[in-house]
């Protein structure tokens, strides 16, 4: 009797988004262990590696390294299939794409700050589209959308500007203080 191996070649593609990937469940993890005065208001530190992904590698990759962080971070904190993790899938999934939707933005005018600011809506405008057709009443939607479009402007502001610097720090620079991110 004869065996047989299945084998998937691995690119070196692959490989970048596994560890991009990594990267974003590490920071969805730490950010979980973060207290919130608010509950559902995080800074989103995983969506700074999902915006690198897709400035400096494209959309498909930011799909992928999205996607393994929100289903890699459901199974590590226990949340998979819970209404915290459509919550935080539907949120990806609308910030995705409007992440496709603004590559097509002119760049003179669309830099990563105002990009990170419309993917944090976007996010929050998927949760609570999502929350309102399952969890909440329209009336306590409303009531929370102030509350959650600023949260998604500041952090969208500080996160887009992380990525701002870190795009234009020197590849020398970015080699010594942060050896996660690819050239």
């Amino acid at each position: 009797m004869t065996r047989s191996a299945i084998e998937l070649p691995v690119t070196g593609e692959d490989r970048r988004i596994a560890r991009l990937a990594a990267l974003a469940i590490g920071l969805t993890l730490a950010e979980a262990a973060i207290p919130s005065p608010v509950p559902g208001v995080k800074p989103g530190l995983a969506n700074i590696v999902v915006l690198l992904v897709l400035l400096q590698y494209g959309w498909r990759a930011a799909a992928w390294v999205s996607a393994l962080r929100v289903l890699a971070g459901g199974l590590l904190l226990g949340t998979l299939f819970s209404p915290g993790f459509w919550l935080s899938a539907a949120g990806a999934l609308t910030s995705l794409l409007v992440l496709g939707l603004a590559r097509h933005l002119p760049g003179r005018h669309f830099g990563p700050v105002s990009v990170s600011v419309l993917a944090a809506f976007g996010h929050i405008g998927g949760q609570l589209a999502l929350a309102g057709a399952w969890l909440l009443p329209a009336a306590a939607l409303v009531k929370l959308a102030p509350l959650f479009a600023a949260a998604a402007l500041v952090f969208g502001a500080v996160n887009g500007v992380i990525v701002a610097r870190l795009l234009a720090a020197p590849a020398t620079d970015r080699r010594q203080s942060a050896p996660c991110i690819p050239q």
